[in-house]
């Protein structure tokens, strides 16, 4: 099963939602499914942030012990190879769906266990807050598939995480641990184990659900606005982005990847 879920808690004066990514037995990968209903579970989100009972918190996490693996590789023969549907891939499902997160006016928390790698790692930096277990782990080894971070996604995890762990996860499939994520900034805050992680993530809720939520839509409108300029400039580099669609070495990357041997770049 492979399935973005929403449940929205009707409280009056305290609404608030939780959104679980779930893809039964691949530590909840995100599907091109996947991608599509989380934009249209985020476009949703985003009107009832303006309901006269507005939406005041939204939390994102994963099912089954994990927050997302990355991306479904098991897909990605089936439309990686073409620019064109490369393109779309990366510019209309995955952006789409990163976008409606970006775009959400109510605060978004992440709560985070066990593998947050690739497009977990993307969806998180979406997110306003995250709070972690502490054995999760964090990573984006996609050089080892034979190909790069698409450009606006890079820009949105780098922004995030900082030039240098960026580049430490991009050039050397770096995979962290959640103390180290914490030192660099990226993560709010990180507890023990999960009874713990579900405690911290009740209270933000609560200390949110009592804050006004026109301050926190004019708050994250604003944050918008600062990232503009960066979207507009990665625009330009979009034309040629996906021209390595039938490199040698992304074939090679993809086919080690699913025959289950190392990859011979």
């Amino acid at each position: 099963m492979a399935e973005v879920l929403c449940l929205i808690d009707e409280t009056p004066g305290a609404r608030h939602a939780s959104v679980t990514l779930r893809h039964t037995g691949k530590f909840n990968a995100m599907s091109r499914g996947m991608w599509e209903q989380l934009q249209q579970v985020f476009t949703q989100l985003q009107r009832e942030a303006h309901a006269e009972d507005p939406l005041r918190c939204v939390v994102v996490q994963g099912a089954e012990g994990h927050f997302c693996s990355g991306g479904d590789i098991a897909e990605y023969s089936d439309f990686r190879f073409d620019t064109g549907s490369l393109r779309h891939f990366h510019e209309e499902l995955v952006w789409g769906g990163l976008s409606a997160v970006l775009a959400c006016d109510a605060p978004v928390i992440a709560a985070i266990e066990g593998n947050c790698m690739g497009a977990g790692v993307e969806i998180a930096s979406c997110c306003d807050i995250r709070v972690a277990t502490r054995q999760s782990r964090y990573g984006a080894p996609i050089a080892k598939l034979g190909f790069p971070m698409a450009p606006r996604e890079a820009a949105l995890v780098a922004g995030v995480l900082g030039p240098t762990l960026a580049r430490s996860m991009l050039l050397e499939a770096a995979v962290y641990q959640a103390p180290d994520m914490v030192t660099h900034g990226y993560l709010t805050r990180v507890v023990e184990g999960n009874a713990e992680l579900r405690q911290d993530i009740q209270q933000s809720v609560a200390r949110i659900l009592q804050l006004s939520p026109s301050a926190a839509r004019l708050h994250k409108q604003m944050m918008r606005e600062w990232l503009q300029a960066q979207e507009d400039m990665l625009l330009r580099q979009c034309s040629t982005a996906y021209d390595y669609a039938d490199s040698e070495e992304h074939r090679e990357g993809i086919g080690a990847f699913l025959e289950k041997r190392p990859a011979r770049f």
